[in-house]
Order: structure tokens, then C-alpha cells, then sequence
């Protein structure tokens, strides 16, 4: 039987950027298979107008009246997800940072029943992360960071701060995402959550792409990541 499948994407100050990853979708034919959900989380700027550019009757938009955080945008575009009965989604970054040309591999990957979500891994051939020019300080931090949780947990991820993700929908729902975080720390929580219920989370390799520009967050996203596993241990 044929899956259901969606592709979210989550903007905030994207601008210009959801026209590029609406070109590039228009590129990878399997995106003909999938529906497409635009939450944008009450962006300041000119996203909206972007956004009213697109034509395509596969694709939905929403706008939210109040800022969510990036925690909460997920949960609504998840929650879109469980109330139209999808099998399976993948979430995009409306910053464009990572490539569509994943999203059908993602799938690929969730056709094994046992898997409950897939990432994509910056980190799995580590000298392409530094030739993709991820900065120093946030390569040095990816693998102390990830090192520390699969110390904790026993597990054996190469990548645990990446914003790539599908998710199997019915096993999702095993997980309560109210007692998850709605800002920056999500993917984090979610990730723990699916551990300790024993949901099992592949990864595939992924490009390093960054651009000149600068986040003024990853220091509390560290120390929330920190203090997140000695919780939970």
C-alpha cells in the first residue's frame, strides 16, 4: 500500500530563502509523491510575501498569528501531520540549509518498520564537515556534545545536533511533544524522548553547507543540552 507522505517546512525570517528550496524541490521528480506544509512562525520581515508567490495546489501554507518558538512550529506541523493521517514526514529549515535532495532517501530509510526517525549527519565523514566550512568552534562543540550523549545513553550517533529529520508518524505518537520544549532545544528533547522509549533513530550522511552567518543561541542551546542529559541520566 502506498504511504502517505509529507514534507513540512518551518519558516522564520527566511525571506528569499523559501524561493530557493521551492526551485530546488522543482528539481527532485519523487516531490510529485508528497505533500507539501508551510508553517511560517509569524516572521517580521518579507517571508510572507514569498510565500504568497507560490502556486502549487500540493502545497498548503499557514501563518501563525503568534510567534510558537521553533519547538512549537514543529509540534503544530506535527500535529497537521497526525490529524490528516500520514505515514510518514520530514521537516525542512526554512533557512535552506539543508538540502532537499534528501527528503526522498529520508523516506527510503523509514520503509523499515523498526526505525522511528532518521537524520541526516553532518558528522559521519568528518573532514567533509570542515571542507563544508562548518566553523571550528561548532565542529569542536558537535563532537564533545554528541560524544557526551551517547556516553550517557549508550548510543552510537555521529551527529546529534542536526536539523534534518523524518519521523515515522505512528510511532511519533507514542511520544508526548507537550512535554517538550518550544524553543531552539526541541530536536534535543525529541531525540532523548525516543531513546528512552527505546524508538530506534537511524541517520544517513549529509553535505555541511554554511553560509556567513552567525547564531547567537548556540551557547544556551549547549548548556540546555548539558543539563537536558544529566536530567534525564
Amino acid at each position: 500500500m502506498k504511504k502517505k507522505n509529507l514534507v513540512f517546512i518551518v519558516t522564520y525570517k527566511s525571506s528569499e530563502k523559501v524561493h530557493n528550496i521551492m526551485n530546488k524541490i522543482r528539481k527532485v521528480k519523487q516531490f510529485k509523491n508528497y505533500d507539501i506544509f508551510i508553517s511560517d512562525d509569524n516572521s517580521p520581515d518579507n517571508t510572507i510575501d514569498y510565500l504568497k508567490r507560490i502556486k502549487n495546489k500540493k502545497v498548503k501554507i499557514s501563518y501563525n498569528k503568534k510567534n510558537l518558538g521553533y519547538g512549537g512550529n514543529i509540534k503544530k506541523c506535527m500535529k497537521y501531520a497526525f490529524k490528516n493521517n500520514y505515514d510518514n514526514a520530514v521537516m525542512i529549515h526554512g533557512d535552506d540549509q539543508y538540502h532537499v535532495k534528501y527528503v526522498p532517501k529520508l523516506f527510503k530509510k523509514l520503509e523499515n518498520k523498526n526505525i522511528a526517525a532518521v537524520t541526516g549527519s553532518r558528522m559521519k565523514v568528518k573532514k567533509a564537515a570542515l571542507k563544508g566550512k562548518m566553523p571550528l568552534y561548532k565542529f569542536l562543540g558537535n563532537l564533545v556534545l554528541t560524544n557526551f550523549f551517547n556516553l550517557v545513553f549508550k548510543s552510537k550517533f555521529t551527529d546529534c545536533h542536526t536539523g534534518l529529520w523524518s519521523y515515522n508518524i505512528k510511532k511519533l505518537k507514542k511520544i508526548n511533544l507537550n512535554k517538550i520544549d518550544n524553543g531552539y532545544n526541541f530536536d534535543s528533547q525529541l531525540r532523548i524522548k525516543l531513546v528512552i522509549n527505546k524508538l530506534k533513530i537511524d541517520e544517513i550522511p549529509i553535505d555541511t553547507y554554511y553560509r556567513d552567518e552567525h547564531s547567537s543561541y548556540h551557547f544556551q542551546y549547549s548548556f540546555n543540552f548539558i543539563k537536558e542529559l544529566l536530567f534525564y541520566r
